[in-house]
Order: C-alpha cells, then structure tokens, then sequence
C-alpha cells in the first residue's frame, strides 16, 4: 500500500488549473504522481455548491476545517473512561466495533459510541496500540516505502526571472500562448499563437489537441520562418512539457500571471476577430487560419508608426522567405469587404 500524504495547496491549485483546461482526472493523477481515485475524491469532495466547478481555495479552507476536526476524533472515547475499558474489553473478545457498539445499545448502557466513533478512536494517537485486537481483514499495518521522486510536470523549466533584460528592444524574443475551442463545443483542437513583441508579427498554427508533442511542432514550424530566434516566453500548460524539444530557450511565466506575457495575450484578442471565442476549432480550416495570420500581420499598428508587422520584419532582414503567398480565406475576406463597401456605396 502507498504511503499516502495529504494534497498540497500547490497541488489544489493545479488540479483547478488543469480542470480549468479538460484534462481528466486519470491524467491529473499521472501528473500529480498521486491516485487518479485521490483525484476524484478531492473533487467530489470540495465544491461550493452542487454542479460547481472545483475551487482550490475552497478545497484548502475545508481540508483545514477538516484537519482541526480529526483532532477531536476518539476525544469522546479516550474522556470516559467506563466506555473506554468496556470497548477494550469487546476488542479481547474478539468483537468488532459494529458488534461492541451494538451490545453496548442493547444493553442500555448509561454510555454510547457509534461504530464509526470506535473506529475513529481507535484510528487515534489514543487508540492505535488496540488496532491489533481489530480483525485482520480490517486492519493492516502500513508498510513504509521510499519516497518516489516527484515528477516534473515541465521538466527543467526556467522562471521568467531567469530572462535576459531588455528583451523586448532586440527582434527574435517571442511569446507564445494557445486558442483552444469553446467548451460547449466539445472540439479538441487549438490554434498554437506566437507573436515577436518587437514588430507585433504573428504566427498561427492549429493543432488537433493540446498534446505537447503536436504544441512543440506547431512552435517549431512557426520559429522555422525566423532568421534568429533568441528565446521564448510561455506560460506553464502541461502542452509545454516538450518544451526542450525546440532548440530556442524557454522562460516560463510565474503560474497564473498571464500578464507576464501580455504581448500575446492581446494579440490573442485580435485574433479573435477571425476566429470567434467559443467556436469550434475543430471545424477552422488551415486555411482560414494562415488567411487570420495574414491579415493580422497586413494590418498597421500604432505602436509601430503605423507600419505593419509584416513590412517591420522584412526591412529588419527577420523573416527567411518574406514573399509570402495570400490565403484564399483572406482574399474572400478582402473581396467580401469590397462587396460590403459597393453595396452601401
């Protein structure tokens, strides 16, 4: 049996997080290294209202009101001391709880502990030397084992402290963050998003699931069209597990400080005018997604004197091949335009 310790509060954290991003409770179980059944328990277990979603601060404030309670558990018992020896003396008889707390109500005896109040005291610091007398199929010893080391959910991931100064004055620092699909809409797919702060140039890609093996892909084949890519900015999603995979170094952002990053977060809202918020994913084309980031990076920016991202990257000698082919996706949207501006002309 698994020596078991209580959940952390980092790790009720996390399982709201990863609840927050679908993943099921057998995964969260891998990634915890704990029992997907403790998993499913500490769900159950700690919503504020039936049907809710689980709240780790909750889940933390309801463990502490329990661990202050199993304090008092066998308190009642260990008190008095005649109910206490006539428990014992049901126990050498070879008398389970049920048993004991069943003779001791028939009998009428001035004092009463429930089955569940026997076993909780004899579970105690008080009653633990008695365990033994309990019958061996409701009773074993734990065997003690070696802590496992725990598993990294990003292996050797470095914080955003770690992060070269300055960043954002030089091309080739990017962020990088991901679009998935409404949760009504039951779609697994989303769209990989990298931006380069410095010209506001985008790069989309979709992927079929949030799978660190096809999110790795999806980042290395938007790096590919760069000349010198120095480092990139995530965020710390289980799809960012491969991140080693990708030559470019990585700096991850302190957990739930989305902000660390805001050059991809805003530029996640723009793309959002092409691909609206809970739409499915799984039915975007690839195309409308390279016409989505062809137009966003077509459009002038204030930040950028009004160039566009696209004429920043090629006078600054970024991009590998800067002629790039117009999807049809975003030739319909420029001829649908046209259309909308005769007729109202």
């Amino acid at each position: 049996m698994k020596n078991y310790t209580h959940l952390s509060n980092e790790e009720r954290y996390l399982i709201e997080y990863f609840r927050q991003e679908e993943i099921n409770q057998d995964s969260i179980g891998k990634l915890l290294d704990r029992d997907p059944g403790t998993i499913s328990r500490e769900i159950k277990k700690h919503h504020k209202k039936k049907n809710s979603e689980y709240d780790a601060k909750y889940a933390i404030q309801q463990a502490g009101a329990d661990r202050r309670n199993a304090s008092h558990k066998g308190k009642k018992i260990e008190e008095n001391e005649d109910l206490k020896i006539y428990i014992i003396k049901g126990l050498i008889l070879d008398w389970g709880p049920d048993v004991i707390a069943g003779r001791m109500k028939k009998e009428g005896r001035p004092f009463y502990a429930s089955k569940t109040a026997i076993y909780d005291w004899l579970y105690s610091a008080w009653g633990q030397m008695y365990c033994g007398l309990l019958p061996a199929q409701n009773y074993r010893k734990r065997k003690r084992k070696a802590k496992k080391t725990k598993r990294e959910m990003i292996p050797n991931r470095v914080g955003i402290d770690a992060r070269p100064a300055g960043f954002e004055a030089e091309f080739g620092n990017y962020e990088a963050d991901t679009i998935v699909s409404g949760k009504r809409t039951g779609g697994k797919a989303a769209i990989v998003t990298v931006i380069d702060p410095k010209s506001k140039y985008v790069g989309l890609r979709k992927i079929s699931s949030l799978s660190p093996v096809f999110n790795e892909a999806a980042i290395q084949s938007i790096l590919d069209q760069y000349v010198d890519p120095k480092s990139i900015t995530r965020d710390n999603g289980i799809e960012n597990k491969n991140h080693q995979q990708t030559l470019t170094p990585s700096y991850f952002c302190r957990a739930y400080h989305s902000w660390e990053k805001p050059h991809i977060e805003n530029e996640n809202k723009l793309t959002r005018f092409y691909i609206p918020k809970g739409a499915n994913i799984d039915d975007i084309s690839d195309d409308q997604i390279a016409g989505s980031e062809w137009m966003l990076n077509q459009k002038p920016r204030k930040s950028l004197d009004y160039h566009t991202p696209h004429e920043v990257m090629i006078e600054n000698r970024q991009l590998k091949n800067p002629s790039r082919k117009v999807s049809q996706y975003a030739l319909n949207r420029i001829v649908l335009n046209c259309s909308l501006v005769a007729l109202h002309g």
